[in-house]
């Protein structure tokens, strides 16, 4: 299977070595529109009060354009420790034995507004960029030029089941074929059995459903598979066949969270 998830606009600082744009998922397919975008970055962060402006950013983390200043020799990390935030939390990568943490090596990719679609043990730097945010030196928004450079990606030797974890605005910056990949939505059951959408938990839910499909080492080819290692992993998955969409149900809350860290997020 393979998995997609979304970026975290924090990122942990730090790492060593250089960027090697060469050496990201997807190269040949992505090589030049990566160095589009971080030209523009680039070109844009060096003016102080225009990127701040664009990259909305308020005086407290003003200091974040040094990243995208010096994106060759900052410094790298694997993708899925270079992001941080609710669901990276949950996945807890840091705790992951080596055979989990292969596995999501393996299995999982993460769509950056900055290089594209990466694999999660690709290296690279921290940077400041939204899938929202405008580069004046581009002409266009970032969902017109990437939706377009990702659509020289073939997905037809794709590994399996695809399970689709972006948000929407992460989403439209790699949208995939039709028939290809399933749609996950969270949602969360109340005492009194009632079932709505889930939202200030929806992340923590994705990171805590991708952490247990690395535990196990979860061997999924087709959604039938998937809802049967759910049933065994004690999830509540439902599939909708027509809208190609996966539903995971918690109970009220985030699921592995203790009850002083659901206070700390309310």
């Amino acid at each position: 299977m393979f998995l997609l998830l979304p970026p975290s606009e924090t990122k942990r600082p730090g790492g060593a070595g250089a960027f090697d744009p060469a050496r990201l998922r997807f190269a040949d397919e992505l090589a030049e529109f990566r160095r589009r975008v971080r030209e523009a970055l680039e070109s844009l962060s060096s003016d102080e009060a225009a990127a701040a402006k664009a990259l909305k950013l308020g005086v407290k983390n003003r200091s974040e354009l040094a990243h995208n200043r010096r994106l060759g020799e900052s410094g790298v990390l694997p993708a899925i420790e270079r992001y941080t935030g609710v669901l990276y939390d949950a996945l807890g990568v840091a705790t992951l034995d080596a055979a989990s943490r292969k596995w999501l090596d393996d299995h999982v990719a993460v769509q950056s507004a900055l290089f594209g679609l990466i694999g999660a043990g690709d290296e690279i730097p921290a940077y400041r960029l939204s899938a929202s945010s405008r580069l004046p030196e581009l002409a266009m928004p970032l969902k017109r030029l990437w939706s377009g450079a990702h659509a020289a990606i073939s997905w037809d030797d794709a590994p399996g089941l695809v399970l689709d974890l972006r948000s929407q605005d992460y989403a439209a910056l790699a949208p995939l074929p039709d028939g290809i990949g399933w749609f996950v939505h969270v949602a969360q059951r109340s005492a009194d059995g009632e079932v709505r959408a889930l939202n200030h938990f929806n992340k923590a839910a994705k990171g805590d459903l991708v952490r247990r499909l690395a535990s196990d080492q979860a061997a999924v080819s087709d959604m039938d598979a998937l809802l049967s290692w759910g049933s065994s992993a004690g999830l509540e998955l439902h599939a909708d066949l027509d809208e190609r969409t996966l539903t995971l149900v918690t109970q009220l809350g985030a699921p592995g969270m203790t009850a002083s860290r659901q206070a700390d997020a309310g």
